[in-house]
């Protein structure tokens, strides 16, 4: 590695153009995104206790005192010194800002303070590539995620929750994968909204190929972010690790259709560890890739339909859903003695008041006023001396015209 030497990496150096963190701590870190695995707990540990440029010297150089660092061993330094050797964190910085991008360290001013909450292992920092500001735009965030070879149905909800929380002000958060991801993102993007894709690679490689178009679109809209450095390809343990960052990133996280064997479930699962929020949408009970979703509902997890019900979960106090019944219709409207006096209208036949109030339970001038309020609703008609239910298609037109 080139200008990354433990001498040159020194603390107290002016901090960088993003604030926060200086340059040395900026580089040391860039280039342990090379050496450190996503999700590593130890070399967390180790960077909390000693810092960035100080582990760079230790791991880097034969007499750093490697081996002093609790949990270090012989073949795991072997394993650092082999990638540290290719290491080259001013190419990557170089690389990244090619692309439009940038380096974000804990201590610069952009930087998601929850990500924290993961303790040691939060990322060592987080590659960039968009306009926005990832701190502001992470506060007001929600994860939708879900299987890749999801149906329709599933299409549909994960594009509709996108583009309903985005018209409501929040950041549509996802992994840009196939299926739910994919559809979210859509959704946010057509609503002319904000979305984050979590990438697990660098971001600058459009994995997976087929959603290089809408990683692109992501990328000019809104933000694309990952802990591997540019030109790194993704790995079934970087997708899995790839998710505590999304879980951790937002408010909440939404799973729409998974299975029992998910990596959408793994992510609600640290949203729950986290104290966020864990939202379900259900699907039939007969469907496998509703299995997954519905057990988590069956936990913690909160049942979800829309946007409106997300926001009033994880947004401020106001945030209410719209209450929901089924549709008003005009018998909705009477009062409970009219009510009565309908119900005491036999079904074919004409019957005079007094029966109808002794039915009703009711005084017979009281029916009689009853049966011509409901006459003017089309609810009865006159037959004679006697009452009788209007022909149900006459009910219909007369209480549109008529009223309520």
């Amino acid at each position: 590695m080139t200008g990354c030497g433990g001498a040159e990496l020194a603390y107290g150096a002016d901090a960088g153009a993003a604030g926060g963190a200086g340059a040395p701590e900026r580089l040391a870190r860039a280039a342990l995104t090379r050496v450190l695995e996503p999700g590593d707990e130890r070399g967390g540990r180790w960077l909390r206790e000693c810092g960035a440029v100080e582990l760079w010297r230790r791991i880097t150089d034969p007499g750093g005192e490697a081996e002093r660092l609790s949990g270090m061993t012989v073949r795991r330094l072997a394993g650092y010194r082999l990638r540290a050797g290719g290491a080259d964190p001013e190419r990557d910085l170089a690389a990244v800002a090619a692309v439009g991008g940038r380096f974000v360290c804990p201590g610069d001013r952009e930087w998601p303070t929850q990500l924290d909450d993961l303790g040691d292992a939060r990322p060592t920092g987080l590659w960039v590539r968009g306009g926005p500001d990832l701190r502001l735009w992470a506060l007001r965030s929600v994860a939708v995620v879900g299987a890749r070879a999801c149906t329709p149905y599933g299409a549909h909800m994960a594009t509709t929750l996108g583009a309903g929380l985005a018209e409501r002000g929040w950041v549509v958060v996802s992994g840009a994968a196939f299926g739910v991801d994919g559809a979210a993102h859509r959704g946010a993007l057509a609503a002319g909204g904000a979305t984050m894709a979590v990438l697990a690679c660098g971001v600058d490689v459009a994995y997976p190929r087929g959603h290089a178009e809408l990683i692109g679109r992501v990328a000019g809209q809104g933000l694309v972010i990952g802990e591997l450095p540019p030109s790194e390809h993704p790995t079934r343990s970087r997708f899995i690790l790839r998710n505590r960052v999304i879980a951790a990133l937002t408010r909440g996280t939404v799973v729409v259709e998974a299975e029992y064997r998910s990596g959408s479930l793994v992510t609600a699962r640290v949203a729950q560890r986290l104290g966020r929020f864990t939202m379900g949408v259900p699907g039939p009970a007969t469907s496998g890739l509703s299995a997954g979703v519905h057990e988590l509902l069956r936990g913690d997890g909160v049942l979800v339909t829309d946007a409106a019900e997300v926001v009033e979960l994880v947004g401020d106090i106001g945030d209410l859903a719209p209450s929901r019944r089924g549709p008003v219709v005009a018998r909705d409207l009477l009062d409970a003695v009219a009510g009565r006096v309908l119900d005491a209208l036999p079904a074919r036949t004409a019957v005079d008041a007094r029966e109808v109030a002794r039915a009703a339970g009711t005084s017979a001038d009281e029916a009689l006023g009853k049966l011509y309020e409901l006459h003017s609703l089309g609810f009865v008609e006159r037959e004679g001396e006697g009452w009788k239910l209007t022909r149900r298609e006459t009910c219909r037109d007369d209480a549109r015209r008529g009223g309520s």
